[in-house]
């Protein structure tokens, strides 16, 4: 047994293909992502991996609906979403299977 502290992590990151990673591998990505009020990020949608995001704290607004804390929500292939911190927030979000450069952003 060993520990690492998440902010060693990119942006909550921990498990996946990328560096730094404490499980390599392509199977699934995992993160928990800590954000302060008013934290966003562009609309955006993956061509292969289901993202399934669980708002462990606060809430958050994804596509003009509110979220709170115990949500799951589950973001298939090809369905667009934004995202803005409307408290101080935190996630926890597992990609599967887990894919190198598949983000993509909305063009307006």
């Amino acid at each position: 047994m060993y520990k690492v502290t998440l902010d060693n992590m990119i942006n909550g990151w921990f498990v996946g293909n990328f560096e730094p990673s404490l499980y390599k591998t392509n199977d699934v990505e995992m993160a928990v992502k800590k954000y302060k009020k008013g934290d966003s990020e562009e609309a955006h949608y993956h061509k292969i991996a289901t993202e399934i995001t669980v708002i462990v704290s606060g809430s958050v607004l994804m596509n003009g609906v509110e979220y709170q804390e115990g949500d799951i929500l589950v973001i298939e292939p090809n369905d667009a979403t934004d995202f803005t911190a409307l408290t101080d927030a935190v996630t926890a979000v597992a990609k599967l299977p887990g894919a190198n450069n598949d983000k993509y952003l909305v063009k307006e």
